[in-house]
């Protein structure tokens, strides 16, 4: 144990559990709260908190009504429960899934919670200090990966369904093969379709050279990146 073991049912330890929860909570949530997140400080502290209560209270629990307890049964229900609360947060706008890091950071951070809740410090130390680190490093080179990806995702809105011809043969002119499409409903005008695309390409390629190709048709409403 790093930190020592916290595990026994004290005042002292569970002082420290609560205040551990806190700063864990606090340090994730001021992470989220600097880019301006949909969870920020407060509501990460909250549900870290909320957490380490329940794990507290299911020790409480079988320490003081033994044969009562069931030390899986009340952490099951803040997974779920904490899961419901993520979806809120996820939305989809301009054609992007939003708010999936937000979602499994409050995920995790009732994890965290519940770990610290019944004892387990280090865990909720070390996890902590791996999400800052995904949080801050894997962007970065998620970056880097997709500066030199072979493929591109693409979203299209077009005039009329027979444009998409033109717009596929300007593509596999530009030596871009078309690795999947899907049509849908489009959005501007009502006689349009939109196209999503993921191309792929035999060299490096960039947004800006894609572009290009696509707007050569006039008929081509709106592109967008995803």
């Amino acid at each position: 144990m790093i930190f020592g073991n916290y595990a026994d049912w004290t005042v002292q330890n569970i002082i420290v559990r609560i205040l551990v929860a806190t700063v864990l909570g606090g340090i994730i949530g001021l992470d989220r709260g600097m880019k301006h997140r949909g969870a920020g400080t407060k509501t990460i502290t909250v549900v870290c908190l909320g957490a380490t209560l329940v794990m507290l209270t299911e020790q409480y629990v079988q320490v003081n009504f033994p044969g009562l307890a069931d030390m899986d049964r009340l952490a099951a229900q803040v997974i779920s429960g904490v899961g419901f609360i993520g979806v809120g947060t996820i939305i989809i706008s301009n054609h992007r899934v939003r708010g999936l890091t937000t979602a499994a950071t409050l995920w995790a951070s009732a994890s965290v919670g519940l770990a610290v809740g019944i004892g387990f410090i280090d865990g909720g130390v070390l996890i902590t200090a791996m999400m800052l680190i995904a949080l801050h490093v894997l962007p970065f080179v998620e970056r880097f990966a997709t500066r030199y990806s072979h493929y591109c995702s693409v979203f299209i809105d077009l005039e009329k369904r027979q444009y998409l011809h033109e717009i596929l043969q300007n593509l596999k002119e530009a030596g871009i093969s078309i690795d999947s499409m899907e049509m849908s409903k489009p959005t501007i005008k009502d006689d349009g379709i939109a196209v999503q695309l993921v191309l792929h390409a035999k060299r490096a390629i960039q947004n800006a050279e894609v572009y290009e190709i696509i707007m050569k048709s006039d008929k081509v409403l709106s592109v967008d990146f995803l």
